[in-house]
């Protein structure tokens, strides 16, 4: 009977150990990335807002939603190059 109720409380050990872990792991990955997170939140607004506006601003408003797609781009590609 001993035997088993170490054998649970190994498990137990063990399973918490890696719970644990994951969530720290997963956490810094999150903290590393949370302001390229929060920049790519950013732009994608700012293209809404730009979206929304009139068309017509001379050109400037479709070069800045280029612009902007082009941002979110980078963002992203930094994102998964951080993941790696």
């Amino acid at each position: 009977m001993r035997e088993v109720r170490m054998s649970r409380v190994r498990f137990v050990l063990v399973i918490g150990g890696a719970l644990i872990g994951g969530v720290l792991a997963a956490g810094t990955a999150f903290a590393v990335q949370g302001h390229m997170v929060n920049a790519r939140a950013a732009l994608n607004r700012a293209y809404n807002q730009l979206d929304m506006a009139a068309a017509d601003k001379a050109g400037h408003r479709a070069k800045a939603m280029s612009l902007v797609q082009d941002a979110i781009a980078e963002v992203n590609a930094g994102i998964a190059a951080g993941a790696e």
